[in-house]
């Protein structure tokens, strides 16, 4: 509603114009009148109104110098005059003022009504014009601060939807589109914070990084910083046995013992994706794998320094045959099983080294990293994992470690168990509540992991794994069906429809709405089209991700 302030020196005139116009219904706000112009001007600073109405003949201050320090200092206010002068030098100073309307007295109530519609329709459209100037401006900056980086970092996270990112892509030159993908990090850091190490280690450690860029570079390859010691690289190839070659370089690395480096690299490998929102699952197992094997690394360390650097190999508990006897071995071969396998530390003096300690840690490590990886959904997770460290400190004999690793099966079984029907219900939980705050932008994956008490990561990939689509994609998805409908069942205007369905930038809403649709609202408005209407190619494009299943 426009705010309206009145100022004439005749009570009459005021009176009538006040209480001759239904000013609410009309779509107005009547903050009040004065008698002149000096009168008006703290009303003015106050009421901060859409329009001035003003006479030209009044005491103290007239209205064309009331129009001329309004036009000056608020240039925003619309100016109406209403004067019973037919001068047409006071017509032409007040145009020159930049006023909108120059009325001549008397001024039945319909006329002026008419007169404040037009001005009103003029303001609307000024402010849908500074509106799309703010939004191509908001555009143009974005675009602006869009770099490789942050778009692969986007996609990574899950910050972005498929189709967003071929879109954003396209302004960059970047070619995301591939049969397959997988995603390696790398951590490139000190082995600890005491270490006494080279001066140039930073030289080190990006040299290594510089020869990895230089093995994979080309279009096949994506790479950008994450963190300061942290890299990325996201891997296209044309099919499996090409991703395979790929890799050989990071599994190599992956390999490398601690005493051929003078730092520590750890590296994550995600598994193969054969569509580009899979990106962001490997991605998220990626990071997973690395922060397991740089826990793995800095135990091993820790091991190292305890025996003075120097122990033998055979000392180490074969991690891939435990693991696998967990993976297809039955509780009834346990004991059998772990006495063979943890015969290697019959010798060891639990008393005064803590080399078994290392040992049955770094083994302990290696099973939850397994574990995480078959069975996601893990409750309490971390906690566990403290619990059964805790128990390896209190081991005293090698009885004793038999018993933790039998402990430890049973644990792995125990997940194992449980995963029939791990996700069903906390997804319900989680879709219920992406439909039942869809609507507000500030809404995020934090918020939905919060509601169901896992971290961030671990919900995005579980979502990504089970659903088929990304939070993001699957968010984006259940705003625009919403848009859908009630451009069909309302007569909202887009921008209102936008803010209805979570954006608080309705240009962004529109780009977005004709993505995913590859209509613009209008056009969909006036068509009433669902998605299984759009071109076969368009839905390709979007396969999966707006249907209507």
């Amino acid at each position: 509603m426009k705010k309206v302030l009145l100022v004439d020196d005749e009570i009459l005139i005021r009176e009538t114009i006040r209480d001759t116009i239904q000013w609410e219904k009309e779509g107005f706000v009547y903050c009040g009148d004065a008698s002149d112009g000096e009168v008006a001007l703290p009303m003015i600073e106050q009421f901060q109104p859409d329009i001035l109405i003003t006479d030209i003949k009044m005491p103290f201050m007239d209205g064309l110098e009331l129009s001329s320090y309004v036009r000056k200092n608020m240039p925003d206010i619309k100016i109406i005059i209403l004067s019973g002068h037919g001068d047409f030098e006071y017509a032409r100073t007040a145009l020159r003022l930049g006023v909108e309307e120059y009325c001549t007295k008397p001024i039945s109530s319909a006329d002026l009504l008419q007169t404040l519609r037009q001005v009103s329709d003029k303001i609307d459209a000024e402010r849908r014009a500074k509106e799309q100037i703010e939004q191509l401006k908001l555009g143009e900056s974005r675009h602006a601060g869009l770099t490789q980086s942050k778009l692969l970092n986007d996609l990574c996270s899950g910050f972005i939807t498929t189709s967003e990112a071929v879109h954003l892509s396209s302004k960059l030159n970047l070619n995301l589109l591939s049969r397959f993908y997988v995603v390696v990090t790398a951590d490139f850091r000190k082995m600890s914070a005491s270490d006494t190490v080279p001066e140039d280690i930073f030289d080190y450690m990006k040299q290594d990084e510089h020869k990895l860029h230089l093995k994979l570079e080309g279009d096949n390859i994506l790479v950008f910083k994450r963190s300061k010691t942290e890299c990325v690289w996201i891997l296209k190839r044309e099919s499996p046995e090409q991703i395979k070659q790929a890799l050989e370089t990071f599994q190599h690395l992956q390999n490398q013992t601690m005493d051929q480096l003078p730092y520590s690299i750890s590296i994550g490998i995600g598994s193969m994706q054969d569509r580009m929102q899979g990106i962001h699952v490997s991605f998220l197992e990626a990071m997973e794998d690395m922060h397991w094997r740089r826990l793995s690394r800095q135990n091993r360390h820790a091991m190292l320094e305890s025996r003075s650097g120097s122990f033998e190999q055979s000392v180490f508990l074969d991690r891939t045959q435990f693991v696998e006897f967990l993976k297809i071995g039955s509780p009834a071969k346990a004991e059998s099983f772990v006495r063979s396998f943890a015969s290697v530390l019959q010798h060891t003096d639990w008393q005064s080294s803590l080399i078994g300690y290392y040992i049955l840690n770094d083994l302990t490590l290696e099973v939850f990293r397994s574990a995480r990886d078959s069975y996601p959904n893990i409750a309490n997770f971390d906690m566990t994992l403290d619990v059964m460290q805790n128990a390896i400190e209190a081991i005293r004999s090698w009885e004793e470690s038999c018993a933790y690793l039998i402990r430890l099966s049973e644990q792995y079984w125990q997940w194992r168990a449980g995963a029939s029907d791990k996700y069903g219900d906390m997804l319900i939980k989680v879709k219920k509540y992406i439909h039942d705050h869809y609507d507000k932008d500030y809404f995020s994956l934090q918020d939905a992991a919060d509601h169901v008490n896992l971290s961030p990561g671990h919900l995005s990939k579980v979502f990504s794994q089970e659903i088929g689509q990304t939070f993001i994609e699957y968010l984006t998805q259940t705003r625009i069906r919403k848009a859908m409908e009630l451009l069909q069942t309302t007569q909202s205007k887009s921008y209102e429809i936008a803010f209805l369905v979570g954006y608080n930038d309705a240009h962004y809403f529109s780009n977005l709405f004709k993505r995913v649709t590859g209509m613009t609202t209008k056009q969909f408005r006036k068509t009433g089209q669902l998605n299984k209407d759009l071109p076969t190619s368009e839905r390709e494009e979007h396969k999966g991700f707006v249907s209507y299943s």
